[in-house]
């Protein structure tokens, strides 16, 4: 058996439990303003810029709330932070909810939190925490 290096490692999919997938994959594509969610299978599939899909659907259980991190550009948080708030839509600086109707500026950049149409948490920022780039 040979050993071989992989030097390009890169995420593809994940699948997203929702209680309404066309809901769901429709409140993030809008909000993001990515292609329309195209179905694959019994999944939703959201496209985001790098490739990588959200494979949304609904399984016959319940399951408990995720968190999902997004990193986006200045631009793109201005455009994504006014959609939040003029949508009236609940947010927040940090994970536990304490902070409303915010944003942080961690690691010198700018975070928010709100959540999707199945309660998943949701989060754009616009430097990787930690330090990591």
């Amino acid at each position: 058996m040979t050993n071989s290096l992989v030097t390009n490692i890169s995420f593809n999919h994940t699948i997203v439990a929702a209680k309404d997938k066309k809901e769901s994959a429709w409140f993030l594509a809008e909000l993001f303003d990515l292609p329309a969610p195209v179905e694959a299978g019994h999944f939703l599939a959201v496209k985001l810029d790098d490739g990588v899909t959200l494979d949304y659907a609904e399984p016959p259980i319940e399951f408990p709330p995720q968190h999902y991190a997004f990193l986006v550009g200045e631009d793109d948080f201005d455009r994504i932070y006014r959609k939040i708030v003029d949508r009236g839509q609940k947010h927040w600086a940090d994970p536990r909810q304490t902070e409303a109707d915010t944003f942080n500026t961690n690691d010198g950049g700018r975070g928010v939190y709100f959540l999707d149409p199945s309660g998943h948490y949701m989060e754009i920022i616009t430097r990787p925490y930690g330090g990591w780039s």
